[in-house]
């Protein structure tokens, strides 16, 4: 039976079938009563494929195998069954998704969106092909929106310095994060490989070898230029985790005044910098970029004043 009471600022639902039982919230008593009505004329077990039990599975099966994905996956998920609540998989609809996708869109940018679509739309996919338990993905049809363009923000030698000043007059983990975003201006690394960069630092070799991840498996190679290996070679490790150094580093930049600018565009910054001295091939090898021409379109912003100078 069905129990429908106000909850917070909405309503919820409450079914029980069999010992089992299942809720979902609402903003009206009509959209839940509404619900209710069609649960309830389903005579299928309700916990027979719910969105509780394919997500459980999906992290069971499917995102231990990625290396440092769990974590991520499973709040992205829990976001995504506090949305629609704890129905049957098969009660979700591309109308549901198109309106998921709209609601995401008011508070996020595209591509923050497509990610969790690759996330979720992996999850129908294996719940169809390889468990059965659906006849198609609910994610056929659906628009979505357009990768949002690169990032054009560069830091500059002021705001730096101000970053680097402030790290050092705090100490502790704050010290730890200006470190690491040295070191992501001397590299082009990304926050958490340069958080793990002194574990991975070959002085012999003059490179870093980074811990694999769930987009390179096997682990990567970043060779350092003559900057970079000075500043490894006096670089402790760090006690300092990815996402408490990324709220750390943010909370820096609001103490500091400096708007516009996140951790990530250290990256931009360096190759940036690196494009006026080396060839793209060199650094592709740096960056690992696979695709030239994005490193070239976003990198290498010389423009043709620029090169005239120098040739």
């Amino acid at each position: 039976m069905a129990y429908i009471g106000a909850f917070r600022d909405g309503w919820r639902v409450q079914i029980q079938r069999d010992g089992e039982r299942v809720t979902k919230t609402f903003k009206t008593k009509r959209e839940a009563q509404a619900w209710a009505n069609e649960i309830e004329a389903k005579k299928t077990p309700l916990r027979s494929h719910l969105l509780s039990k394919a997500i459980k599975q999906y992290i069971s099966t499917v995102s231990v195998q990625k290396r440092n994905a769990v974590d991520w996956e499973q709040r992205r998920f829990d976001a995504f069954l506090e949305y629609f609540g704890d129905i049957p998989l098969s009660d979700i609809d591309s109308e549901k998704l198109g309106k998921w996708r709209d609601k995401r869109l008011e508070t996020v940018q595209g591509s923050t969106v497509l990610r969790e679509v690759n996330l979720y739309r992996n999850l129908f996919k294996i719940a169809k092909q390889e468990w059965k338990w659906i006849s198609e993905s609910p994610f056929d049809g659906v628009r979505l929106p357009k990768e949002n363009p690169p990032r054009q923000a560069i830091w500059r030698a002021p705001q730096i310095w101000r970053i680097y000043k402030a790290g050092k007059r705090s100490g502790g983990k704050i010290q730890e994060v200006t470190q690491a975003f040295h070191i992501a201006l001397r590299t082009g690394m990304r926050l958490q490989e340069a958080l793990a960069a002194p574990g991975g630092f070959d002085k012999n070799r003059r490179v870093v070898d980074l811990p694999p991840t769930k987009t390179a498996p096997k682990g990567e190679t970043v060779p350092l230029t003559k900057e970079g290996y000075r500043l490894m070679m006096k670089m402790p490790k760090f006690e300092v985790e990815a996402n408490e150094a990324s709220t750390l580093f943010s909370k820096l930049c609001k103490q500091n005044l400096i708007k516009g600018l996140e951790f990530r565009d250290s990256r931009a910054t360096a190759l940036t910098l690196m494009a006026r001295k080396m060839d793209i091939l060199t650094l592709a090898r740096i960056s690992r970029h696979k695709d030239l021409d994005l490193l070239r379109s976003t990198y290498y912003r010389e423009t043709a004043e620029d090169i005239a100078k120098r040739l």
